[in-house]
């Protein structure tokens, strides 16, 4: 049996020191990231490498135990960007230093998690974004 911190070791890893939601860069958080279930525990999650995701407080904060986010569009819900089953760059892109929603999830969820807010805008612009992480419309 694999325990949570052999998981924990390998998702951090995998996101080589970026936040699975923001791509933001641990280094410059003034945090550290931790894993965190995508789909919480109490809301039937499992402690599997498939459900875990490495994020930054902000993040995790904001998307909580939510499972259904709204989308900006029409108000319905969306399930929220899940880093195992999407690829990022299907549904998010750059303009400049904000990150923009391309697909229904991919607004929700930029809205949902807030990932233009101030503070992070203003980190993007104190570091070179890599090609691929970002795309530019």
């Amino acid at each position: 049996m694999t325990s949570l911190s052999e998981f924990s070791r390998a998702v951090e890893r995998c996101a080589a020191g970026r936040g699975e939601y923001c791509r933001m860069h641990q280094s410059l958080q003034g945090a550290t990231f931790h894993v965190e279930h995508i789909i919480l525990r109490s809301r039937g999650g499992k402690s599997e490498i498939e459900n875990l995701a490495w994020a930054c407080l902000g993040c995790n904060f904001h998307k909580s135990n939510r499972v259904e986010v709204t989308a900006p569009d029409d108000q319905e819900p969306v399930p929220p960007f899940h880093p195992r089953r999407h690829e990022w760059d299907e549904h998010f892109c750059s303009e400049g230093y904000q990150v923009i929603g391309i697909t229904r999830i991919g607004r929700a969820t930029v809205e949902t998690l807030v990932l233009n807010h101030e503070r992070r805008i203003k980190i993007r612009q104190d570091v070179l974004t890599s090609s691929s992480l970002y795309c530019t419309l």
